[in-house]
């Protein structure tokens, strides 16, 4: 899964190349997670086995 940089409009969150939305916090992640079958289960932010994040971390959400 891939958190793109942010934009005007939050992230954008792909998964093997399909736009699956728009994240604007970690929760939106999670809920996008979900609609794309991955269950309720938690998720720890700093797997990189799940997520790339590109131009900063889970905690960046502002473009700089």
């Amino acid at each position: 899964m891939i958190v793109h940089p942010p934009c005007t409009g939050g992230r954008r969150v792909s998964l093997h190349g399909q736009d699956l939305g728009r994240a604007l916090r970690p929760g939106d992640v999670a809920a996008i997670l979900r609609r794309a079958g991955f269950g309720t289960a938690s998720f720890v932010w700093d797997d990189t086995g799940i997520f790339e994040w590109r131009d900063g971390g889970p905690d960046v959400w502002l473009m700089t």
